[in-house]
């Protein structure tokens, strides 16, 4: 069998409605509906498709991936994005900076070019045949469970590998530095998503992550195709959301538990980038909520 349509098989045949699999850090997505718009954070992931096609968009970065081919999150972003087509089916594999660490380590030395600059936190590619082989035999192990504690680690670090050697291999490698660019911008990162409520100078972040101001401002925008400061509003407005699902009729105080002390700026920049304003927003996802909620 091609490895693409087994992949596509075993990812069919093995999707929860939660996305999880028995395998730790081993994911399944999968969409039934093209052109509905989501809003999330990226995680550290690779994800490869093998069936359908997703848009994503990174600040003013547009991504499109389809099957066959793969993206690497390296760090933490906020992200929106819609199936343009479906049925759509993806592996997805958490990546843990430790374990790709560990493997640069072992690598020959010399073997790897040297990294410089800061990636797109966001990096799309046509996957090559070991990375979907690998990716299929991974899959494999949920039909044997007593397989999974021991092979599982292995195949793990055979497509980290993959990924390290690949195209995006600079990328993963930068997410495996302690002291590279993209560590430092990843510091500054959970800094704001921790503390996105609160206002901040660009100049305290830079300093917290060990950066002067021009580098960091360069190197975060490198990364992130946002400043700091759009990139807290995005991480606002998505926790913003997340609450009106719950608090439909209380839009007013989820704005000000955001960061927002005005409620015509909250309304008008929601608005800006969700295509609604939040009251009716909020009303829909609710109706939505309760539609699932239904047997």
């Amino acid at each position: 069998m091609v490895p693409l349509e087994e992949l596509r098989e075993l990812l069919d045949r093995h999707a929860r409605s939660d996305g999880t699999t028995a395998i730790d850090g081993v994911m399944i997505g999968k969409a039934t509906r093209a052109y509905e718009n989501h809003a999330s954070m990226s995680g550290t992931v690779l994800a490869l498709v093998g069936q359908g096609a997703k848009t994503l968009a990174l600040g003013e970065r547009v991504f499109e991936y389809r099957a066959g081919q793969y993206l690497v999150a390296s760090v933490d972003v906020p992200v929106s994005g819609y199936y343009t087509e479906a049925p759509a089916l993806g592996f997805g594999l958490l990546l843990d900076p430790a374990e790709i660490a560990e493997l640069l380590l072992r690598a020959p030395a010399g073997s790897l070019p040297p990294v410089v600059g800061a990636p797109s936190a966001i990096a799309v590619s046509d996957a090559p045949p070991e990375l979907i082989d690998a990716a299929v035999r991974m899959l494999r192990l949920l039909e044997t469970p007593r397989d999974i504690p021991v092979m599982a680690p292995l195949i793990r670090r055979e497509i980290l590998w993959r990924l390290i050697t690949g195209e995006q291999g600079a990328t993963v490698r930068h997410l495996g530095l302690a002291d590279s660019s993209l560590a430092h911008v990843a510091r500054a990162v959970q800094w704001i998503r921790s503390h996105y409520r609160e206002a901040f100078r660009v100049e305290e972040v830079a300093r917290l992550a060990g950066m002067s101001v021009s580098a960091f401002y360069r190197n975060f925008q490198a990364v992130t195709a946002m400043s700091p400061i759009q990139f807290q509003k995005q991480i606002r407005l998505q926790e913003a959301r997340l609450m009106l699902a719950t608090r439909p009729n209380d839009v007013t105080g989820v704005g000000h538990r955001v960061g927002y002390d005005s409620p015509s700026q909250f309304s008008r920049e929601y608005r800006r980038q969700f295509g609604l304003p939040p009251s009716r927003d909020a009303a829909l996802l609710r109706a939505a909520e309760l539609a699932l909620s239904v047997p």
